[in-house]
């Protein structure tokens, strides 16, 4: 049944919209469609059967001379929107729409090229593209599919805000395609739509920087969808479900076009994605070579690194953008072209800077206007095989092995990579659960990602387990079956087959986000009744007590209702154990909490204590990244930057509750009154938490625990599974896996460090974790060592942690143990 793209509930809101039909009985017409809770400033999604084109004028921004592409004689972000509204004002073709906001308040923007379609006609385009996903196999056989479904093509343009060309690329094409007179691009037209973000993160490209205004790197966060930037191009490629895609980056000299080394994702349909990838890569090759441009204009020739290299440029990762659309059954690329325009070289003189612009334009409309041909002669071809991948997936057929030696022998052993899909997957619901709240969140992630989820109205026994009515199944028989499995899998160690990757090699939201899921075995039969849901909602409910409630700490909604209970002024307690008592005379303020954010309060024990919290909002301290300090904010928890600098100019930081520490504060930096403030920190009950080697270097500075950190292999990354220590209150009720990046280990501990978690005795789940060279930093040597230490000493409290339970928004289910942290160290005044 249709699913709208990007439907998620509002923060701290647990929802549910079910749609009619029982599985596998035909939905009703007259279901009642949920409400959309994406924000878009306009109404239209792309693909939502509205006519084209759309051209309501786009809002034209002040000027701006401060814009960093200006110097690059480049389109500064006040003009992308004038083009764009003239562009509309002369063509029936050009439809622009703002689609999302950024982090810094500007628009995103979607222009769609296509040739002018009535209301019924583009209905009939939603149609078949929900026919594709919905009954694959039938799409197959229909006529009409084939005839007259157009292609849709997918440009993204600067991600990366300093990597800026491919947005003048996308505006050049736009202004050719919308009055040429070329019988092809006419063509291609009436065949195609065209859809371009041409510029994802203005906010980087207007202040030269490669992340957004939040200090994310948009091109890690596909997979968590953190920013507004990535959802709103997340939810336009589910809308438009492109079978080509391309991403337009830089600097790599000679220009660099995928497809990749291994190891490829093994969630995709390998074979269907390669057999027009590497015809498609060298398609773009030919016309870039084609222009002209030598090693005289500094440019080297096109490398393309499924051919040209052994490894070190993957698609593993679903982070990257075409890696992510792969998964919604796209032909993906990433361009990088080649003179680089940013960091240092900002600074070579401007004539320069307009010649490099100049060349990497050429070259990215080059990439884009050789992607468009290939659609246009590839065209059925390209639409058999996006339906091939998702009738595979519909039948529950196994991956066919991409086949070696094809292409000339560019593909050999190294690039086959398959996976065993489970018959599903479960995440219970009741007492099966550790988490509402993640259980809710996973579920609308799923949702927003296209992944059909079923909620049981009958109980159900599945390999030998019974669920009760109100959980939620995920049918591996499905679609988009690539992208749950991408979600839901444990994913694969990898250590073995490559010797370096190029970013994290695994992830997994059912280990890592805080619920519980169950897998369901491949020859299990799947004998269910329920309704495919929109959104989530585990209707919690305040339980009766006279003795109070505890809080589980177990989650960030967790976190979020503690922060708002401080603020309000309720006297809670911090048990032994971590959880957190709500006092009985509170229950206005405990049924708010679990209105509000879905979380789930238990009675109390008889004559329950622990140490009081003060009654004000939790001020935290930060020395770390921009992904730790969002974190916090996720978590309700107010995060003040902390730095050398800052400190070296006597920042005061009595006010704090906790000082959480994972770079950028090195004790040998600070200046005698810098030092002076931080000691009178922890003298004065002020926790601190430190990760890592810099965290656990400063807390043994201050002579508040006394351990010695041990480092992994440096690229060392991946799901780990953890032993936690009973009755902690740090690690009390954590999940068994956690994420590790760069793994730290301690050893020589003093004698009053209590070890909250240790690493398993087999320790990696999924990921790429390897000895060095000279066989040190592997998993076995940190097999069963402690991972998250913490003492207790005469006015002070600290806890250090040797994984990533902050690493961007992978690990979410990890972050309540940082909150326990901060709580327990913070509470000792």
């Amino acid at each position: 049944m249709p699913r709208r793209p990007g439907t998620r509930a509002l923060t701290g809101t647990l929802t549910l919209a079910l749609t009619a039909g029982l599985v596998g009985v035909p939905a009703t017409s007259g279901a009642a469609p949920s409400p959309d809770v994406t924000a878009t400033p306009l109404a239209a999604h792309p693909g939502d059967g509205g006519a084209y084109p759309r051209q309501e004028p786009l809002p034209e921004p002040p000027v701006d001379e401060d814009d960093a592409a200006i110097k690059l004689g480049l389109t500064a972000y006040h003009d992308v929107s004038r083009r764009l509204n003239a562009a509309m004002e002369g063509s029936d073709r050009v439809s622009a729409e703002v689609i999302g906001t950024t982090a810094g308040d500007r628009d995103l923007v979607l222009v769609t090229l296509t040739a002018p379609e009535s209301r019924g006609q583009a209905r009939q385009q939603q149609r078949l593209r929900d026919l594709i996903t919905e009954d694959p196999a039938r799409a197959a056989r229909d006529r009409q599919v084939q005839r007259r479904y157009k292609l849709p093509v997918f440009v993204n343009a600067n991600i990366h805000g300093n990597e800026f060309e491919g947005t003048d690329a996308a505006l050049r094409l736009v202004e050719d395609y919308a009055t040429s007179e070329d019988p092809e691009v006419e063509e291609l037209l009436e065949r195609s739509r065209i859809h371009l973000v041409v510029t994802m993160n203005p906010d980087g490209r207007h202040d030269n920087t490669r992340r957004n205004s939040a200090g994310f790197d948009l091109n890690r966060d596909f997979v968590t969808a953190t920013q507004p930037e990535t959802v709103a191009v997340r939810d336009a490629l589910v809308a438009t479900q492109p079978a080509l895609m391309l991403d337009l980056h830089g600097y790599v000299n000679g220009t660099l076009v995928e497809p990749t080394t291994p190891p490829h994702g093994e969630n995709y349909e390998y074979d269907l994605f390669i057999k027009h990838a590497y015809p498609n890569g060298l398609a773009m090759e030919e016309a870039i070579n084609g222009l002209g441009y030598d090693e005289s204009d500094g440019v080297e020739p096109v490398q393309v690194p499924l051919r040209d290299w052994d490894e070190g440029w993957d698609d593993w990762p679903p982070i990257f953008t075409p890696q992510y659309a792969a998964l919604h059954g796209a032909v993906a690329h990433t361009v990088e072209i080649p003179l680089r325009v940013n960091n240092s070289s900002y600074d070579l003189p401007v004539e320069e800077l307009r010649r490099r612009s100049a060349i990497n334009t050429d070259i990215a409309h080059a990439a884009v206007t050789a992607t468009l041909r290939y659609a246009a002669s590839h065209r059925e071809d390209l639409l058999a095989d996006q339906i091939e991948i998702f009738r595979r997936g519909e039948a529950g057929e196994p991956q066919t092995p991409v086949e070696e030696g094809l292409f000339g022998g560019v593909i050999g052993p190294e690039d086959v990579y398959t996976t065993t899909y489970p018959r599903a997957y479960v995440i219970p619901v009741g007492d099966q659960q550790r988490s509402a709240p993640a259980t809710a969140r996973l579920v609308e992630h799923l949702v927003a990602n296209d992944v059909e989820v079923t909620r049981l109205t009958r109980r159900a026994t599945l390999s030998g387990r019974t669920y009760p009515a109100g959980s939620f199944v995920v049918d591996m028989h499905q679609a988009k079956r690539g992208m749950a499995n991408t979600l839901l899998g444990r994913g694969t160690d990898i250590s073995d087959r490559v010797d370096a990757m190029y970013d994290i090699s695994g992830w997994s939201h059912a280990l890592l986000w805080g619920a519980d899921v169950v897998t369901v075995p491949e020859d299990d039969p799947l004998r269910i009744r329920g309704r495919v849901v929109d959104e989530a909602d585990l209707d919690t409910s305040l339980p009766r007590s006279r003795t109070g409630w505890t809080l589980p700490m177990a989650d960030p909604a967790d976190v979020q209702a503690v922060s708002l209970l401080l603020e309000q002024g309720i006297p809670l307690e911090l048990l032994d154990d971590g959880r957190v008592l709500v006092p009985r005379g509170y229950p206005w303020a405990a049924g708010n909490v679990v209105r509000r954010f879905g979380v789930e309060l238990d009675p109390a024990p008889r004559r329950a204590s622990g140490e009081p919290l003060e009654t004000t909002a939790r001020l935290v301290g930060v020395a770390g990244s921009a992904e730790e300090r969002w974190a916090f904010g996720e978590m309700g928890l107010v995060a003040r930057e902390v730095s050398v600098d800052a400190l070296n100019d006597g920042m005061d930081l009595s006010d704090l509750d906790a000082l959480y520490v994972s770079a950028g504060l090195a004790w040998d930096d600070l200046d005698d009154d810098a030092r002076a403030e931080l000691q009178d920190f922890v003298a004065d009950g002020g926790g601190l938490v430190g990760r890592g080697v810099a965290g656990t270097s400063l807390a043994t500075e201050l002579g508040v625990i006394e351990a010695t950190p041990v480092r992994g292999r440096g690229d060392a990354n991946g799901v780990v599974r953890v032993d936690n220590a009973e009755g902690s209150p740090v690690s009390s009720g954590a999940t068994p896996d956690t994420f590790v990046y760069s793994p730290v280990w301690f050893t020589d501990l003093g004698e009053d460090v209590r070890v909250d978690q240790r690493l398993a005795e087999h320790p990696l789940v999924s990921g790429h974790w390897r000895a060095t060279p000279a066989g040190e930093g592997g998993p076995d040597a940190g097999a069963g060592q402690p991972l998250v230490v913490s003492a207790e000493g005469e006015g002070s409290r600290a806890v250090l942690f040797g994984s990533e339970p902050l690493f961007r928004a992978h690990p979410k289910g990890q972050y309540a143990l940082v909150a326990r942290a901060l709580l327990w160290t913070g509470a000792d005044d």
